[in-house]
């Protein structure tokens, strides 16, 4: 397969998933939503926030951000634009694809990710993107699925990711591995839920 039907087939997916995000998110938000308000309570500077999908993760964005949220599907963005609008500052809505950024190098002073990089083709590839358009010293705060170490439930995720990658999501990263593999020095990783689900804070 071939990148630009790589792209197209990633569209796709978030295209169609768009119609149900809101609904998969609301019982989301009621266990993790509070812990994502206290990761984006750290944005800083310039703000990069990456996969803005409906625009859900924008009410824990602390007021008063100028902020670039980016998404490769532009049906995700149509439904997101209402929520930008009513955030307390400014959000930029753009379609781009996190692995092929237009901004020049040493952009950006924080990136942001929410269940981001579980999703992403070539999930290095996107975050050696992100490294290339943050500062020297700029740090990026990422809240995502990850495979867990735990033997049975590690088994349990392998086995499910075929089914949830043709819809949503893999289970089965090690994006803790991935994020060091693109030359970020880790300042940060918590456990949210059980090991499966973390919060990764990292420096350029």
């Amino acid at each position: 397969m071939t990148e630009h039907a790589t792209d197209f087939e990633t569209q796709k997916k978030w295209d169609n998933a768009s119609r149900t995000f809101d609904i998969v998110s609301f019982a989301e938000d009621k266990r993790l939503g509070p812990d994502k308000r206290r990761m984006l309570s750290k944005v800083q500077g310039k703000i990069l926030h990456v996969a803005a999908g409906t625009g859900n993760d924008f009410k824990f964005l602390p007021p008063g951000k100028d902020v670039i949220s980016i998404d490769i599907s532009p049906k995700m963005l149509e439904r997101a634009r209402p929520k930008a609008a009513a955030y307390d500052g400014h959000i930029e809505l753009l379609q781009a694809d996190v692995r092929q950024l237009d901004d020049p190098d040493d952009t950006f002073d924080t990136v942001a990710t929410v269940f981001t990089f579980c999703s992403v083709p070539t999930p290095i590839a996107g975050l050696a993107e992100l490294h290339r358009v943050l500062k020297p010293g700029g740090q990026i705060l990422m809240f995502e699925h990850v495979r867990s170490t735990i033997g049975p439930l590690a088994v349990m995720l392998d086995l499910m990711t075929p089914l949830t990658r043709k819809i949503g999501p893999e289970l089965n990263r090690d994006t803790v591995g991935n994020v060091q593999k693109a030359c970020f020095r880790l300042r940060r990783v918590e456990n949210v839920y059980l090991d499966v689900v973390k919060i990764i804070e990292a420096i350029r």
